[in-house]
């Protein structure tokens, strides 16, 4: 029997204790210590996996910012990371080498949600992304992108804000909270090895019942809509055939999953652009 391959998406803004930019850009003054707690984490999510399933096949993701954020030596030997970018379904890099079960680590929720820390879309200058009509934050897109490819996202961890955004579109998806929301940089947040604790219980409960999940999928052509904070990258993004400017407003139709992925990534590289 082939082994199971699992993906582990990371991201850096849903660990716990984390609640500021300095903490989770490079430029900032308590980034040694985000990269630190960030490896932590996907650490207690790969050991846990492989209590649950010893032959699994586990690929971590570094998925946020610069996908350079994971510390290569400290992750688990017994993973294969997957780190840098621009590349291909991004933050979900590693579904294309046949992963059957994704889970979501260090999440947050979509820009503008309340109680939520460090909230945002792909981009600051994101202000919504909606899909056949309903809006979506990275959780949303990256579950409906592993569900395009078969694979049920069977965990996902962050804030109360972020769980609950997963839940509302996976009922009865696992979940970790390691911090309740005070505000977009502050938070109630559980000490960093409890957090660890639980989510290597949490991620071999999840392998264990993988079969239970089923994955979650938007049958094309999609409809998708970008607001934008900024009309210049709404300028810069109606010069791509098959998009249209609406204001601040961007739309688009996609074949699939894939596709609106791959334009939603061009879209956030724009916004950082300069003149």
């Amino acid at each position: 029997m082939a082994a199971l391959k699992v993906l582990v998406s990371v991201d850096m803004e849903g660990i716990a204790s984390i609640v500021h930019p300095a903490e989770t850009t490079p430029a900032g003054g308590d980034y040694a210590r985000g990269r630190a707690l960030m490896t932590e984490a996907a650490n207690a999510v790969v050991a846990g996996v492989l209590e649950a399933e010893s032959a699994a096949e586990v690929l971590v993701a570094d998925s946020h910012g610069p996908y350079r954020n994971l510390l290569p030596e400290d992750l688990d030997r017994r993973a294969r990371l997957i780190r840098g970018k621009p590349r291909e379904l991004g933050m979900l890099a590693g579904l294309q080498a046949g992963a059957q079960v994704v889970m979501f680590v260090g999440y947050h929720a979509r820009a503008g949600a309340a109680g939520a820390v460090l909230a945002h879309t792909m981009a600051d200058a994101i202000l919504d992304v909606r899909i056949n009509g309903r809006s979506h934050g990275e959780i949303g897109i990256n579950t409906l992108l592993a569900g395009s490819y078969g694979a049920p996202v069977v965990l996902a961890s962050g804030d109360e804000a972020a769980c609950a955004e997963f839940t509302a579109l996976v009922p009865g998806g696992l979940t970790v909270p390691v911090k309740r929301g005070l505000g977009q940089h502050a938070a109630d947040t559980l000490h960093p090895r409890e957090a660890c604790d639980r989510l290597r219980q949490a991620a071999g409960q999840a392998i264990r019942r993988h079969d239970e999940h089923r994955p979650v999928a938007a049958s094309g052509p999609l409809e998708v809509e970008v607001d934008l904070y900024q009309p210049r990258t709404a300028d810069l993004a109606a010069l791509i055939p098959g998009i249209a400017r609406t204001g601040r407003a961007v739309r688009f139709t996609a074949e699939n999953m894939t596709a609106a992925y791959g334009l939603l990534q061009l879209l956030a590289l724009l916004t950082s652009m300069g003149p």
